[in-house]
């Protein structure tokens, strides 16, 4: 398979772009650039140096990739972009290096970030992720894998979405959102399980239903029950997914996102 690279583009030299590679009209790709390949770009893209793009992604009109992080303390030192495979950047995404030598900003296989979301330096997305229209991830985020964030849906710095969750349009995250949950709000409060994540997921009813239990007891009001908490932990009862709950609240450090008060959420 050939590259075909539009003659309006401009490519370094120094750019390593994989067979099968289509570049359209108008992009601009730096030094230190890898390009994997059946990736596509369509016009305008810029692709600035330390960026790692996988296979078989797809770059709508003026993606930029690798800007440097809008942060006070970046000093010019080198930082990366890595996208995964078969990764879906629309219209006008917009993708920072690290902030920190050697630091790396991720978006993991099989995401999309739809038209104008932005993740911002040291944030990470996982693999399977949606972000919708204007999405903003601030520095050091990161959303787990499956994990879905509405339009205009911001994240605070440092914080963290874990896996399979849903999170509402323009909503507000400031604080850390727990696995498999569905969060909304300004700012933000979890109103149930992400039931129809799980299920796709083909998570059983059984496991669905000892998240559910664990919930239950883990917000007897809107904030955490420590005394549940250690009594989970201290358990020998609960699945992987109870587990895996229990070790994100216990590395939470901006805290964990409020209960609704809300109970009425399928199982």
């Amino acid at each position: 398979m050939s590259v075909y690279v539009h003659p309006t583009s401009i490519v370094s030299k120094e750019a390593r772009i994989a067979p099968g590679v289509w570049i359209g009209p108008f992009c601009v790709i730096g030094s230190d650039v890898e390009i994997g390949e059946g990736t596509r770009l369509e016009g305008y893209v810029r692709i600035l140096e330390h960026v790692l793009l996988g296979k078989r992604c797809r770059l709508s009109e003026k993606v930029v990739l690798g800007g440097d992080p809008q942060d006070f303390a970046f000093k010019g030192e080198r930082s990366f972009v890595r996208i995964g495979d078969e990764v879906v950047l629309r219209e006008n995404v917009t993708v920072h290096r690290g902030s920190g030598e050697d630091s790396v900003t991720s978006v993991g296989d099989g995401t999309w970030m739809m038209v104008g979301s932005h993740a911002g330096h040291n944030s990470s997305i996982g693999r399977g992720c949606v972000l919708a229209n204007g999405v903003g991830l601030s520095g050091y985020s990161s959303v787990g894998d499956g994990s879905v964030l509405g339009g205009m849906s911001g994240l605070h710095q440092f914080v963290r979405v874990g896996r399979l969750c849903m999170v509402g349009a323009l909503t507000k995250v400031v604080k850390d959102v727990p696995p498999f949950t569905l969060v909304d709000g300004h700012p933000a409060r979890i109103y149930g399980l992400n039931v129809v994540g799980l299920r796709r997921k083909d998570i059983s009813q059984e496991d669905r239903l000892q998240v559910k239990r664990a919930y239950g007891e883990l917000f007897v009001s809107s904030s955490i029950d420590r005394a549940a908490l250690a009594r989970l932990e201290q358990g020998d009862s609960c699945g992987e997914y109870v587990k895996e709950i229990l070790e994100f609240i216990r590395g939470s450090k901006r805290g964990i996102t409020p209960w609704s008060g809300r109970r009425d959420h399928d199982d």
